[in-house]
């Protein structure tokens, strides 16, 4: 269905090109997971299948590409539409209309699909991706999930035959991704369609995918092999293949339920070990979730918080603190009032009732001069924060605006985003690494108090342990962190403290052992594999077990 061959494409004032050697071909009714690390031109790669590479980015592409046997050199996207449907990574620049239900029909609308088979397909689509209750919805009021969730919806009404998705679940909370993926798996299964799907959180995706198509490095060529097969050489692999991979399991599985058939060993091992340590089974996960410490002053304080946005109640009598040195997620649905919240935090949204305080100060009523030193949001959008030209350019607005000594902000970027040049100009970037760059550029004020909004989203799992480790330099000097995510490893890496949302309000605020471990939905791999010993991750397991043990 999809074939390329030979393929390299190198954009205009490139010195080498982005993606060579690409020769694969998709199946027809099949889903084949294409993975690596961040940058390496997964997305060109994606760009290539509808023509939006050359067609629409330029550049040189040398090779060949083909879908259902149009060549895309030959076929512009509009000729392509009718067999790919494509979603990116930014689901706003993917909409052209209003409203939910509009936006599922516009698709069909250009393919001049008769009204009743429209109508339809809209009912079907709406069930299918659980948004018959925003049909009606203006999209621009939903949240970064719920329009992910409209940008596939409107892409499956025309029923393609082959669907093209980069970053597919990156703003979705678990249930959600399930669900998503769930419907991917039935059309590829039932209706034959194939799907090529870029995705870095592989702990969601790996177990559904027939083949895994692996570009290891910029330039380098693709590595083509079973999911098993591929994952055995990967720079990049979830955590139920590091914990195969530690415990020398042959071949790796690449879903929980795989691992807990092979895990009574490991859980015998790590058992011995603690008890050789008179330990308990759960000391080390207390111990790791406890916040670094208890200074009297919060950092940042919400009492009785409500807020009303367009008619719609997104937070319902919010009460909390933030301390400094603490690390806080805030989990929960799509829709729950996570990126509200971190907006009441950062002025960007006034409490219809209740109080929010930074110290002595009022957020809605600080001058952004003043607020930039005392709080920072990178939020899910880092472009929102990006306008210069270049990476310089960038780093030097933001050390001025911040009072920080010039080469601050460009230091911060080598440690996130090591192997951007200066002149990079941001757009070029790929969303994890315009991401990094937002982050950088926030934390060049040192704020006490950070907020990030799923920072993870487009980030491979390099880039997060270096987030990880710059989040936990930070917390250990004594700032508050409070990140809105879905990544629930993530959670289980760095948050001495979860938060859930449901609909507004506080359903559970606890130390991250006692709130994750006993979800279903925000459980990390490694807990679920290794229940009912309350792991969370790797790393955990590796340091309690015994240098011999661990291979």
């Amino acid at each position: 269905m999809i074939r390329f061959e030979d393929v390299s494409v190198t954009y205009d004032g490139a010195a080498e090109p982005t993606v060579r050697g690409v020769d694969f071909e998709v199946p027809e009714g099949e889903l084949v997971l294409l993975a690596g690390p961040s940058g390496v031109g997964k997305s060109t790669v994606l760009g290539a299948v509808s023509g939006l590479v050359p067609h629409f980015t330029g550049g040189t592409l040398r090779g060949r590409v083909t879908v259902a046997g149009r060549d895309t050199r030959t076929h512009k996207p509009r000729e392509l539409a009718d067999v790919v449907g494509t979603v990116g990574q930014d689901p706003l620049s993917h909409f052209v209309t209003d409203t939910v239900e509009d936006e599922l029909a516009y698709g069909m609308e250009s393919l001049g699909l008769a009204p009743e088979v429209m109508r339809r397909r809209v009912e079907e689509t709406l069930d299918l991706l659980g948004l018959a209750a925003l049909r009606d919805r203006p999209i621009a009021t939903l949240s970064g999930g719920q329009q992910q969730r409209v940008a596939i919806g409107s892409v499956l009404t025309a029923h393609p035959s082959v669907l093209v998705l980069d970053e597919p679940t990156s703003a979705l909370d678990p249930a959600a991704a399930e669900e998503v993926l769930a419907v991917l798996q039935r059309l590829v299964h039932d209706l034959g369609t194939t799907v090529l799907m870029a995705e870095h959180r592989l702990e969601r995706v790996i177990q559904y995918a027939d083949q895994v198509v692996l570009l290891p490095s910029p330039g380098a060529a693709p590595v083509l092999g079973s999911p098993a097969e591929v994952m055995a050489v990967s720079p990049v692999y979830p955590p139920v293949v590091a914990l195969g991979r530690l415990a020398g399991w042959t071949p790796l599985p690449m879903t929980v339920r795989d691992a807990r058939r092979r895990a009574g060993d490991l859980k015998q091992q790590l058992e011995n070990a603690l008890k050789g340590r008179g330990e308990l089974r759960d000391q080390p996960q207390t111990r790791r979730t406890r916040a670094p410490s208890e200074p009297p002053t919060p950092v940042g304080a919400l009492h009785s918080l409500s807020v009303t946005r367009a008619r719609i109640q997104a937070l319902r009598t919010i009460d909390l603190t933030i301390t400094p040195g603490e690390t806080v997620a805030l989990m929960g649905r799509n829709g729950a009032g996570k990126s509200t919240l971190l907006n009441s935090l950062v002025g960007l949204v006034k409490p219809s009732s209740g109080t929010v305080r930074l110290g002595e100060a009022v957020p809605h009523r600080t001058a952004p001069r003043d607020l930039v030193r005392k709080v920072g949001l990178v939020p899910q959008e880092p472009r929102d924060l990006l306008y210069a030209d270049t990476v310089a350019a960038e780093c030097a607005a933001a050390d001025k605006d911040a009072g920080a000594s010039p080469g601050t902000c460009r230091a911060l970027v080598t440690e996130l985003l090591p192997g951007v040049t200066d002149d990079t100009h941001p757009r070029d970037l790929s969303e994890g690494q315009r991401l990094a760059l937002a982050l950088a550029v926030v934390l060049t004020a040192r704020p006490p108090l950070l907020l990030l909004d799923e920072p993870t989203r487009g980030l491979d799992y390099a880039a997060k342990a270096r987030l990880v480790a710059v989040l936990r330099g930070l917390a250990a000097e004594g700032h508050a962190i409070v990140l809105a995510t879905h990544d629930v490893e993530l959670a289980a890496e760095i948050a001495h403290r979860v938060v859930l949302l449901a609909d507004g309000e506080v359903i559970a605020d606890g130390p991250t052992a006692d709130v994750v471990v006993s979800s279903p939905s925000f459980a990390p791999q490694v807990t679920k594999i290794l229940a009912p010993q309350q792991w969370l991750t790797v790393s955990q397991v590796r340091a309690a077990l015994p240098p011999e043990a661990a291979s």
